[in-house]
């Protein structure tokens, strides 16, 4: 595997509770793993201590060359090749409210990496238009939907051009057309070359997109492998109860192809 992103070994407790038990994965240039489990099973703790919002205690995380180490979270001005490197999207999208989306993507730009506010805005416009958002540019956040907030959130994440994007559940405020839709970009952009991420309950939407699954149950990964595989034929009790806990959605098939979607972009 062409790894972009590996975890060995990741511990991580609160108080008294070891909330990362262990944890190893990889993630290749060009791929979609989802990271998939119960709540409470660790994954939006992982995608936060990969992102370095939270620290961990033991184990070592290398994102295309730059590593980070167990302890305190390092000061932002160590951290400008990770910022480089990792995109993510909150589940929550958190957009400044006071922003238009065009705003909010190009803040970090030009704030941050003091880009000519003109370029940084003809990039965010190239985003906005490869994820179908073009003409909600001058929109706040209050006036978009779930599904164009999402889009404005991953093109903020994917302005620093990042090799690695990280997602917490994109699809839990989302339609099934516009689970859909989301699905298809998702694709490209694995199929462009970036590695992805996504931590999800979605087993429908992991069958239809994603490469890769990795499951997590009490801090621990408990079974991998091809997504539609892995979850058309469990082996471990969680993957097991995983999809018990999720219905069947009627626009995709047992098979992960998607049923009488508007979109014609490749499923897997």
């Amino acid at each position: 595997m062409n790894g972009l992103l590996r975890i060995e070994a990741l511990r991580l407790s609160r108080g008294p509770r070891e909330v990362l038990r262990g944890v190893g994965l990889e993630v290749a240039r060009g791929e979609c793993c989802t990271l998939m489990g119960l709540s409470g099973s660790g994954k939006t703790t992982a995608l936060r201590v990969i992102a370095a919002i939270e620290p961990f205690e033991a184990g070592r995380i290398e994102v295309d060359g730059f590593a980070l180490l167990p302890g305190p979270v390092p000061p932002e001005s160590r951290l400008k090749g990770l910022r480089r490197r990792v995109g993510l999207v909150f589940q929550a999208h958190a957009l400044f409210e006071h922003l238009t989306a065009m705003e909010n993507v190009v803040l970090a730009p030009v704030h941050v990496l003091r880009q000519d506010r003109s370029e940084a805005e003809r990039r965010a416009l190239e985003l906005f238009e490869s994820l179908g958002v073009a003409s909600r540019a001058r929109a706040y956040p209050r006036e978009l939907s779930g599904g164009e907030a999402e889009r404005v959130a991953i093109a903020r994440a994917l302005v620093l051009d990042p090799a690695l994007l990280l997602m917490d559940e994109p699809t839990a405020s989302l339609d099934p057309a516009r689970r859909a839709s989301l699905g298809e970009s998702l694709r490209a952009l694995a199929d462009g070359g970036r590695g992805l991420l996504v931590a999800t309950h979605d087993t429908d939407f992991a069958r239809a997109f994603a490469d890769r699954v990795v499951i997590l149950s009490e801090g621990r990964v408990v079974e991998e492998g091809p997504a539609a595989a892995t979850l058309r034929n469990p082996t471990h009790p969680a993957t097991k109860e995983l999809l018990r806990y999720r219905s069947p959605d009627p626009r995709f098939r047992a098979d992960g192809r998607i049923v009488a979607t508007p979109f014609h972009g490749k499923a897997r």
